[in-house]
């Protein structure tokens, strides 16, 4: 018997998990890596790090499962998306560290971008808004900063490329610089039309385009893996970013389907089939993902600050210990108390889109303790993603079932808020790894472990349901609630 091995490279920890055909979890590794904050809402990664905490995760999966890289049918890679990454292409060493996602270091670039007017045009090409949340300007800030990065770049002697492209890079030793359609897609620099680099755009930001890799389709033969790296070459037939491969493992294939990924962030994302459609309400046009040629689109609302909340409750705050004691510490309270947190840290996402905003803890009183703030930070959570079924609302789509995943999805007390503050049925698979199971998924199609997507969707999945049960009146009031602290947190 042979396993798809999946890569699941994430913003807090690299992770690899290997599945059999009927999408078993057999083994399981991860490791964190560090964070870096060198300035006022900066985050950083370092490259190397990266790599190496993924091919530990890698070799140390294999070893747990008792298998070889010769019993590895394909790798299938996800990821952190928009992270960005320069290389030097004969040494293969980073010129700079990973500039995260998170990263807001580039919102004079984008006030300047809009302020010339580029706002329709980049909206119209790349389906997305100016914000430093994308990897255009990250990139444009390494060329800008880094000395001698832009006369190596214009010499075609640096690379660029998402995560993905990265990990590619260096799985294959060097031979591949290429990036699946879903990922390029995030970069404010990919024509999701045309599914190649726009000139225009380049030009506008001074971007060699040398420097871009190739798209590719998101199933399908992309690359192979130098045979030193696990003791066999390995095709790497599936590649998404990590919401699109989440999306791809719920088994949303059908337009009109949602999913909510609650992990570092949280975002929701609906299929639109092929159809690109337009948000007036703050939402992202984005490439799902590409197969055989065609490519099937997404409508995404992202939430910067989700999972992380959590995890600030506990390493900044030190209110916990484990993210597992939130959901006791919730519900022993009968309601937040009047307390509303915005964890505005590096700005709002969807539908807002501040990158200035920062977070506000609001109705504090003598009596607000911990429990308070940590039922206010779980709830948090769920008022975003509520805030992005709203925003789909108004563009005319009316999400239905949502389908949850990610880590902080195993918290029913977030689950039974979501339900009823979403006032949806939320549906948790048991095995929430979806974004990794959605890069099993997309490699076992592209090398013929699995011979359709009918044969993906057959495979069983047990589900937990969590209905609305709350009233009207009293939801109401709460997203007033909610609704009035943000206000006091916007920038303008």
């Amino acid at each position: 018997m042979k396993y798809i091995m999946s890569i699941d490279q994430g913003t807090t920890s690299s992770r690899a998990i290997i599945f059999d055909k009927s999408a078993n979890v057999i083994s399981v590794a991860h490791k964190e890596f560090r964070q870096f904050y060198p300035g006022n809402g900066y985050v950083e990664h370092d490259p190397e790090e990266i790599w190496a905490t993924q091919l530990d995760v890698c070799r140390a999966a294999l070893e747990k499962a008792g298998i070889t890289g010769a019993d590895i049918a394909a790798i299938g890679i996800t990821n952190q998306r928009e992270t960005t990454i320069v290389w030097d292409k004969a040494t293969g060493k980073p010129v700079y560290n990973a500039i995260v996602w998170q990263c807001r270091r580039t919102a004079p670039l984008c006030e300047e971008l809009t302020a010339k007017g580029m706002t329709d045009l980049i909206r119209e090409r790349t389906g997305l808004l100016i914000d430093p949340y994308f990897s255009a300007g990250k990139l444009k800030w390494i060329l800008d900063n880094v000395p001698g990065a832009r006369e190596k770049a214009e010499r075609g002697e640096l690379l660029f490329g998402t995560i993905d492209c990265w990990l590619m890079w260096k799985l294959s030793g060097g031979k591949a610089h290429v990036t699946d359609y879903s990922n390029a897609s995030r970069t404010m620099m990919f024509n999701i039309h045309t599914l190649k680099w726009d000139e225009d755009i380049l030009k506008l930001l001074d971007i060699p385009a040398c420097m871009l890799p190739e798209p590719v389709n998101s199933s399908g033969h992309i690359c192979d893996t130098a045979p030193e790296i696990f003791g066999a070459s390995i095709p790497v037939t599936g590649c998404a970013g990590d919401q699109q491969a989440a999306l791809f493992g719920q088994r949303c294939f059908s337009a009109g389907d949602v999913k909510n990924t609650y992990g570092t962030g949280a975002f929701l994302l609906m299929n639109t089939g092929s159809w690109p459609a337009r948000s007036s309400s703050g939402l992202l046009t984005t490439i799902a993902w590409g197969i055989d040629g065609k490519v099937t689109y997404a409508l995404e609302g992202s939430v910067f600050i989700a999972g992380a909340l959590v995890k600030w409750l506990r390493d900044e705050l030190e209110l916990i210990e484990t993210a597992a004691e939130t959901e006791r510490i919730a519900e022993s309270v009968p309601d937040n108390g009047g307390v509303y947190l915005v964890p505005a840290f590096v700005g709002l996402g969807a539908p807002y889109w501040d990158s200035a905003a920062r977070g506000t803890i609001t109705g504090l009183t003598r009596g607000s303790g911990k429990r308070y703030i940590v039922r206010a930070a779980l709830e948090a959570i769920a008022y975003q993603v509520a805030d992005l079924l709203t925003a789909m609302e108004k563009d005319g789509n009316v999400p239905g079932i949502i389908k949850a995943d990610g880590g902080a999805s195993s918290n029913d007390f977030l689950m039974r808020f979501q339900a009823d503050i979403a006032a949806r049925t939320v549906l948790r698979p048991a095995n929430v790894e979806t974004t990794a199971l959605g890069a099993c998924f997309l490699a076992g199609l592209g090398c013929g472990y699995f011979g359709s997507i009918g044969e993906i969707d057959a495979i069983p999945c047990e589900t937990a349901s969590f209905e609305p049960h709350m009233a009207a009146d009293e939801r109401m009031a709460l997203l007033d609630g909610w609704h009035n602290a943000v206000k006091r947190t916007l920038s303008n």
